[in-house]
């Protein structure tokens, strides 16, 4: 069986821990266990961390000008070390801001399609996830109809995930205009995560966009090293806050509360974290190649296939959505009248995500991962196209 799901770094030959980072994580527990360094926990992390993190926001958003030059927002707010709080995950950061922003009832909005974990998370909140639509016509876009049409009395939240996943796609400046406008009608926040945006498809840009300091409503951007670093096993991550001080103020003491009862950030992590940051070059220039042959692969596979096979368009993230017709491959009599994924598994030994798992209802679509070695994906198409 060729498998086309995995998208852990760890298992892709794409990461690996690099010297300095681990000296620090070595210093740091040494010193923990032995007693060296006082235990003097803050809820939002070491500030060494959180400049860090200021840091990395800071050069991920420059050159990011889209917005600015479009005269409506102002300007950029900077990151602040004070506004950023350190969790162990990105999941931790959702639980703790649907924690944050709602009573047992309320509700955010989050895109669909979109990776299903952020559901089952507000569940566990007792908060209601409310979908909003995301329309592709050669491209994805966002149904504004369809956002507004969700939002009710109990909304607390709009969910952005940027890039998406599994779309690959991130808002334009009007989408994100008209997401702010409700948010700032209606006093909900924005939560941007935007673990995926070091990872763009275009060869030639460096990052892709941010809301991060761009917005006049409060708003939460979530980030970690699971997808920055490659290190999901580091297990550290952040939110960082941003917005106007009248509406973000009395949000960050509530956020810093909620984290205070937790303290799930490990010091050796928080201290190797400015070293990681400052590392992440080697992996992420490895991940881009991966990402820039295995869209090439799919691109050059979809020309030769008269129609029959297609790709998504997108921005940029670890996954792709594609297109097969039914009936194609070696055997033309291989039908799938059900479902691609099934098929493909069935009829080629080939694994794919099945659309459905995102909440695409369309039979003939499945996701599949661009952190796959790239020979098992070209070997893979080979089977699937014939």
């Amino acid at each position: 069986m060729l498998d086309l799901t995995g998208t852990n770094p760890t298992r892709a030959g794409l990461a690996a821990l690099p010297v300095a980072p681990l000296a620090s994580l070595r210093d740091a527990e040494a010193a923990g266990i032995a007693g060296v360094a006082p235990y003097d926990p803050d809820p939002r992390g070491p500030v060494a961390a959180r400049e860090a993190v200021a840091a990395y926001l800071a050069a991920r958003v420059e050159g990011v000008a889209e917005r600015e030059s479009s005269g409506r927002m102002g300007g950029r707010e900077a990151a602040d070390p004070a506004r950023i709080f350190l969790t162990a995950s990105t999941s931790e950061a959702y639980a703790h801001l649907f924690r944050l922003l709602c009573e047992p009832g309320d509700e955010v909005l989050i895109p669909r399609p979109a990776y299903p974990l952020i559901e089952p998370i507000a569940r566990v909140e007792c908060v209601r996830a409310v979908p909003y639509r995301l329309a592709y016509h050669e491209g994805w876009r966002l149904d504004v109809d369809s956002l507004e049409a969700s939002a009710g009395p109990r909304t607390r939240a709009v969910v952005l995930v940027q890039p998406n996943n599994p779309t690959g796609s991130c808002m334009n400046a009007d989408e994100i205009e008209r997401i702010e406008a409700l948010c700032l009608a209606r006093g909900i926040a924005i939560v941007a995560d935007e673990v995926f945006g070091d990872f763009p498809w275009a060869t030639e840009a460096r990052s892709l966009p941010s809301v991060h300091g761009a917005t006049r409503a409060a708003t939460f951007t979530l980030g970690g090293v699971s997808k920055t670093c490659g290190l999901p096993q580091l297990k550290i991550a952040w939110i960082a806050a941003s917005g106007p001080k009248e509406a973000v103020t009395p949000l960050l003491t509530g956020l810093e509360w909620i984290l205070d009862l937790f303290l799930s950030v490990g010091d050796p992590a928080a201290a190797a974290l400015p070293r990681l940051l400052e590392e992440r070059g080697g992996f992420q220039a490895a991940m881009r190649a991966r990402l820039e042959r295995n869209m090439r692969s799919l691109r050059d596979a979809a020309d030769r296939s008269g129609g029959r096979f297609e790709v998504y368009r997108g921005d940029g993230g670890w996954s792709a959505i594609v297109r097969l017709e039914a009936g194609t491959g070696r055997d033309s009599s291989a039908v799938f009248g059900g479902d691609l994924a099934e098929w493909a598994l069935a009829e080629h030994e080939v694994h794919l995500h099945p659309a459905h798992f995102y909440d695409l209802a369309r039979d003939d679509l499945g996701v599949l991962s661009l952190v796959t070695d790239p020979a098992v994906l070209e070997r893979a198409l080979g089977r699937l196209l014939g």
